[in-house]
């Protein structure tokens, strides 16, 4: 039996995970790695950590699922977006790899924004220029470490680094590739005009592949550190957030993903590129070859809740874990927190307010309110952006008939019946709750001839299972609350500007 290996390349660790052609997973594991902070706003991860992650995943895996190299068929990658690895001629990096959280690029932003237009730069990218993008973090390096940019021979994406190492084959693919800010979204092609503009030379970026296209074969050096067969075929793969698609089945118009991963996430799949005049959402292009998906994106979903987990050090007990004890308390607080709101701005924020400079706050706090109100607000606060975003996307006139919840936030009743109820429409699990790295592994399927499309992969292997309904009476208190929430942002915007100056 032929078997497909996902491998999704986290901000936290990567996840390995193998599945079977008809969609179960046999088995899966993560590995951690770290993230560092050289300073406030900063956000930095060692490529060397990615590999050494994945090659110890991948290889936990192969020990303990009883599947034999021979039986797997493909890997697929997925991977988080943004980040900027900056190879030298040895392909070694030059520096640590600044993700995607990082917020550090505001002056480069500006640049570009004036370099190129405002406009114009959504026309061809669709989207603004961004604190998260990738480009701006090669520019802060060319103006800050100018030595580290001269050494640097080509730039890649965190999963495209790991599946380099896997190859030995240098590339991107469209999905990731179109969050760079570098790439027309509309053409599908590395955009010539905004290299000239940026000064940035066109062999720094290597050739753009479709998601399920083979990149390569398992090389001898890497079979060695994973365990997989050597030339074992490996497809190039999907950002995490287009993995994520493929893996709920949002690959049709008139389906919606909601996502609370580390991030948080609402995307529409558009067989148009469709994009939003002020680039609050992005317009990417999606996995599914020809199609495009919106993006609006919230900063701090998950992060949030396992910042408060440390800060209040929740730890398991009785053989439940953290999570499930926070959400356990959050259900004794009414909805509303009782007039707790929480901005979850701990990273800056994308959609709708484009800051990095924003910061996370609880408002409303008083003497009667409890660690359960604190943990049920940050709940709330990222059902509040999530439903910024969501509105935005209504907004565009985008057909919604069914949305799909993934990630581990989703793995929750008590939160996911707060986002329902705050969206004010039914959210549906699906059959895999592996994610991203499940997308990869049906993207590896049609590259192996398993599926004969992306959307034949998911008709084969993809149900809906469960459904969390709003709750009315919850909704008439979140319509309030969302009410207020809305004038807190704009209240603090100069007060956080001013609160991020050195």
């Amino acid at each position: 039996m032929s078997y497909l290996l996902g491998l999704d390349v986290g901000t936290t660790g990567c996840k390995a995970a193998l599945f079977s052609p008809d969609g179960n997973v046999v088995a899966s594991c993560t590995h951690e790695y770290p993230l560092y902070h050289p300073r406030p706003g900063w956000a930095e991860q060692e490529p060397e950590d990615w590999w050494s992650g994945t090659a110890g995943a991948v290889r936990e895996l192969i020990g303990t699922s009883g599947v034999a190299p021979a039986d797997v068929a493909a890997v697929g990658l997925s991977g988080q977006m943004h980040g900027a690895v900056l190879l030298d001629e040895h392909m070694a990096p030059v520096r640590r790899a600044i993700i995607w959280s990082d917020g550090r690029t505001t002056a480069q932003c500006r640049e570009i924004t004036r370099t190129v237009g405002a406009k114009r730069l959504i026309e061809l990218t669709g989207n603004p220029a961004l604190e998260g993008f990738t480009a701006p973090k090669v520019l802060w390096v060319r103006e800050h470490e100018p030595e580290s940019f001269a050494r640097a021979r080509l730039l890649l994406l965190p999963k495209d680094y790991v599946r380099w190492r896997l190859t030995g084959v240098a590339c991107q693919e469209i999905s990731d590739a179109a969050g760079t800010l570098l790439f027309d979204v509309r053409r599908g092609c590395w955009s010539e005009q905004l290299l000239e503009e940026l000064d940035l030379d066109r062999s720094l970026l290597p050739e753009v592949m479709g998601s399920a296209e083979i990149a390569g074969q398992v090389t001898a050096e890497a079979a060695r550190a994973t365990g997989l067969r050597e030339g074992t075929p490996v497809v190039a793969g999907g950002a995490d957030n287009a993995c994520g698609a493929v893996g709920t089945g949002v690959v049709r118009d008139g389906l919606v993903m909601v996502s609370i991963g580390t991030s948080g996430v609402v995307l529409s799949h558009s067989s148009e590129p469709r994009i939003e005049p002020r680039g609050r959402v992005h317009t990417f292009n999606h996995s599914v070859p020809g199609a495009y998906y919106l993006m609006g994106v919230t900063q701090g979903a998950g992060f949030s809740l396992r910042w408060l987990r440390d800060v209040l050090d929740v730890r398991g007990q009785d053989g439940r874990e953290a999570y499930e004890l926070m959400s356990e308390q959050a259900a004794a607080v009414s909805p509303g927190s009782d007039g707790l709101l929480f901005l979850p701005y701990l990273q800056g924020e994308r959609t709708p307010h484009m800051d990095a400079a924003a910061r996370g706050v609880f408002f409303g706090l008083s003497g009667a309110h409890t660690r359960a109100h604190l943990i049920r607000s940050v709940l709330e606060g990222v059902a509040f952006s999530l439903r910024d975003c969501f509105e935005i996307l209504r907004s565009l006139g985008t057909p919604i008939t069914q949305v799909r919840a993934t990630g581990g936030g989703a793995r929750s009743d008590e939160w996911l019946g707060i986002v329902a109820s705050v969206l004010g429409v039914p959210l549906h699990r699906t059959t895999s709750a592996e994610g991203p790295a499940f997308g990869a592994a049906l993207l590896a399927g049609v590259g192996a001839g398993l599926y004969p499309s992306i959307a034949d992969a998911c008709a084969a292997t993809i149900r809906t299972t469960t459904s969390v309904e709003p709750d009315p009476d919850a909704r008439e208190r979140y319509e309030r609350a969302y009410a207020l929430y809305r004038e807190l942002y704009p209240a603090l915007r100069d007060s956080f500007a001013r609160a991020s100056e050195p």
